[in-house]
């Protein structure tokens, strides 16, 4: 996204962000930056993220360049769990936007429906590369705001059938079932053990802090795309399914310290060098999935270039449509 010769800022709406990122959209930015990243051409900087010590919030920055892509900036933001009865979402973020040649601000653009969209895209990104081509049973562990962006993303990468689901709370899987009516799927509620045992593509998408899913539990040849942990401490699978899955993950640096690996790699079931980036499968330079038995995991960590990727994408085509607002600063 080029900036205006006046220096003008574009600020991109909530509502605008929907009306111009779809999914299509959101799964090639972040395909193409996952692609970047393996090549050195982006990189993320550290993650500040902090529990601040008032309304059980935990609040950060997650900022990168993208040297491809021309993307600087950072996303602010984080997860206050009271905002549901505030009729709000958890996640409450806003994406900075800079220009990489003067550094002036270009744009700031409304981070909530684009976590979303983004951390969706990461995951059907995961499945387009590494589920079996015959997968035909998805397995949603998790009902909350994010899981139905998961689910509409997951079922354009395969030609699935029906899904399964759990969630801690029993009484939030309704809602999610409509969407899997709506896309045509059936869809039953079901055990964690029996999820296992059912599904050949299965996404986790919870905030636990402990494991959902045990290693026997899951069948070969799954694929797991866990994507609620991005925080020390949190963990939503057993942590020998990575020692018993080929592990890919969006940045290796996040996945041992923030992610699902953080685990494994601390009880030395697996080492650093046995996790992947999905950018190598992108690019060709791993094979991804070797075997139809062999279980594979993706560990969704969200970083930063996700959230410019599909910013810089939100602010261009609402300049180009005539539907952002500018400012000057």
């Amino acid at each position: 996204m080029s900036n205006e010769k006046d220096g003008s800022v574009v600020i991109v709406t909530e509502e605008i962000c929907q009306k111009v990122v779809d999914r299509a959209s959101a799964f090639t930015a972040v395909e193409q930056v996952f692609g970047a990243m393996a090549k050195g051409d982006a990189y993320n900087f550290p993650v500040i993220r902090e529990a601040i010590g008032y309304a059980d919030a935990l609040y950060g920055f997650k900022s990168g360049f993208d040297r491809v892509g021309g993307s600087l900036g950072l996303k602010s933001g984080g997860y206050w769990p009271g905002n549901a009865e505030k009729g709000l979402t958890n996640h409450q973020s806003t994406v900075f936007l800079f220009d990489p040649d003067t550094g002036r601000l270009q744009a700031l653009v409304g981070g909530n429906y684009l976590t979303a969209v983004r951390t969706a895209a990461s995951s059907s990104v995961s499945i387009a590369h590494l589920a079996r081509k015959d997968a035909k049973v998805l397995g949603m562990v998790g009902a909350g705001h994010q899981s139905a962006f998961q689910l509409r993303a997951a079922a354009e990468q395969r030609d699935f059938e029906r899904v399964v689901a759990w969630n801690p709370h029993p009484d939030m899987l309704p809602k999610l079932g409509e969407v899997a009516k709506d896309l045509g799927l059936d869809f039953e509620a079901v055990s964690q053990e029996e999820l296992g045992a059912q599904a050949d593509v299965i996404i986790t998408i919870t905030s636990a802090f402990e494991p959902l899913l045990m290693a026997d539990w899951i069948k070969p040849g799954t694929h797991i795309a866990c994507m609620g942990t991005d925080t020390k401490g949190k963990q939503e699978v057993d942590a020998a399914l990575l020692a018993r899955a080929t592990v890919f993950t969006d940045e290796i640096a996040q996945s041992i310290s923030i992610g699902e690996a953080q685990h494994a790699v601390g009880q030395g079931l697996i080492a650093e060098g046995d996790i992947t980036p999905i950018g190598a499968v992108i690019n060709g330079d791993h094979k991804g999935r070797t075997s139809e038995d062999e279980i594979t995991l993706f560990d969704g960590t969200g970083v930063g270039l996700q959230d410019l990727a599909v910013a810089s994408v939100a602010a261009k085509l609402a300049r180009e449509r005539g539907m952002a607002q500018t400012v000057m600063l």
